[in-house]
C-alpha cells in the first residue's frame, strides 16, 4: 500500500528544499543557521521548517 503524500499547505514542518520554493535553499541554510531562528527545528542533524512561523518571518521582513 503505497502513503499518500501530504500537500505542503498542510504539512507543519517542511524539508529545505520544501521551503525554498519561494526564496531559494541557500538564502533558508544561511537564516536557519542562526540558533535563534525561531523558524527552524532540528530532528539529530535534519533541518525542518517549521512553516507557519516561516511564513510569518516573511511576511514580516521587508528584505531578505
Amino acid at each position: 500500500m503505497a502513503m499518500k503524500e501530504v500537500p505542503i499547505w498542510e504539512k507543519s514542518n517542511l524539508t529545505l528544499e520544501e521551503a525554498a520554493a519561494s526564496i531559494g535553499v541557500n538564502k533558508i541554510r544561511e537564516l536557519s543557521n542562526d540558533e535563534n531562528c525561531p523558524f527552524v527545528l532540528w530532528v539529530g542533524s535534519k533541518r525542518l521548517i517549521k512553516r507557519k512561523l516561516f511564513d510569518k518571518y516573511i511576511e514580516e521582513c521587508y528584505s531578505i
